[in-house]
């Protein structure tokens, strides 16, 4: 007899899970107060106009700052790979899931920034939370970190048992003074993003050098925004001061302006062997598929090749900000393409948000935690690929919103 005559059909219906009712009231408190998330589907590629629940939008809330995640050279690289290689590696790096293709591609980041070496994290949340507690031992070392620093930093602090220290957002005077009152520790290490991604301004990272190298500290810049921006031709926030050499340890990110997917770690040869043996979340995580491997490499050497999509993206972000600062919004301290919108009271970013949805526009509402409760503001994120018509609609949706909700 058949087994197939003994098979049962299968239930499909959802086992109904167990209630907390903790959870429900502490969501509820979210919703009183305007602080809850109800992200938006995306239902085609990420590209300047795009369809966002069923509806075309023209898209200002993506890090897809250079807009690579449809370049066909990336794509082509993808598609290639992967039919080369399979969907995934099997393992992780450190056993079995090292392919060549990784290797490439930690080799084209290491020549775009200048530096010896390189190492492809699975993203740089997993770069900070893995390197981190690697640099430091104990009480008798310090952390000094920006208080405006990514969550991604103080989550990687927080898995450390060395002493922390807090300075007010790029105060130099503060950094300076708390090197001094920490100059007995053995290790001193200084933390800072270098685009900050909720009011788009950038750390003083030559200061920040030059204090470290008088106090003998060691410097973890995170550059996840920074990657493809700043810079001449897009290496980052190092590259834009001058610094390679100087910083020890530069974090970044494939999945914002490069468009794919990934952690970068970059710096000496050195510093890749010791991440490389020491960092838990790179050895214990499996390795990035085959595909996102190449395209990383491809999306890498696009903007070396292409230097067009660095040049008009700033040239979008500098229209933008001329042109909403004439029309009377307060843009904070940006001089980024994050560009945010201050609002201050987290339910007017959240009615802006809607009105410009209803203008065909999709910017996000950035409101606490993310930033203080009275600090709620709409973050915009300019792209290389919007058109000066694009741009003109953004503009014109802009004032209709802004007057609509009273900002303006």
């Amino acid at each position: 007899m058949s087994w197939r005559k003994h098979q049962q059909p299968i239930d499909t219906a959802p086992v109904m899970a167990r209630e907390h009712r903790w959870m429900a009231e502490r969501y509820e408190e979210l919703v009183a107060g305007g602080l809850n998330w109800d992200p938006p589907t995306l239902e085609s590629a990420n590209e300047p106009e795009c369809t966002v629940d069923g509806q075309q939008m023209i898209m200002l809330s993506a890090n897809n700052y250079l807009n690579l995640t449809t370049h066909p050279k990336v794509m082509s690289a993808m598609i290639e790979a992967t039919q080369k290689y399979g969907a995934g590696s099997g393992s992780v790096r450190a056993i079995s899931g090292t392919m060549d293709i990784h290797l490439a591609a930690e080799e084209a980041v290491a020549r775009f920034k200048g530096v010896e070496a390189s190492l492809i994290y699975s993203a740089g949340y997993t770069a900070n939370v893995g390197l981190i507690p690697t640099l430091v031992q104990g009480k008798q070392d310090v952390i000094i970190s920006d208080e405006l620093n990514h969550g991604s930093i103080i989550d990687g602090v927080r898995l450390t048992k060395a002493q922390r220290a807090v300075y007010p957002h790029n105060d130099m005077g503060g950094l300076e003074q708390a090197l001094k009152d920490h100059a007995d520790a053995d290790r001193k290490l200084i933390i800072t993003d270098g685009v900050f991604s909720m009011d788009g301004d950038i750390c003083p990272l030559d200061e920040i050098t030059e204090l470290a190298e008088a106090h003998d500290a060691m410097i973890l810049v995170d550059d996840c925004h920074g990657e493809g921006v700043m810079g001449e031709k897009g290496a980052g926030i190092v590259d834009h001061f001058g610094l390679q050499g100087r910083v020890d340890f530069e974090v970044g990110s494939f999945s914002k302006a490069l468009g794919v997917q990934g952690g970068i770690l970059a710096g000496s040869a050195q510093m890749r062997t010791h991440a490389l043996n020491h960092s838990r979340s790179w050895l214990l995580s499996g390795s990035q598929p085959p595909g996102v491997a190449a395209a990383q490499k491809a999306a890498v050497e696009v903007l070396m090749d292409e230097p067009q999509h660095h040049a008009r993206l700033w040239s979008n972000t500098n229209r933008f900000r001329a042109e909403m600062n004439s029309l009377g919004f307060d843009l904070g301290v940006s001089t980024t393409p994050i560009i945010p919108v201050m609002c201050g009271d987290s339910r007017l970013a959240k009615d802006l948000v809607s009105a410009l949805r209803d203008e065909g526009i999709v910017a996000g509402a950035i409101v606490f935690p993310m930033v203080a409760r009275d600090a709620a503001r709409v973050r915009n994120q300019l792209s290389a690929g919007l058109t000066d018509q694009q741009l003109d609609s953004i503009l014109a949706g802009y004032e209709s919103a802004g007057r609509k909700v009273g900002l303006i």
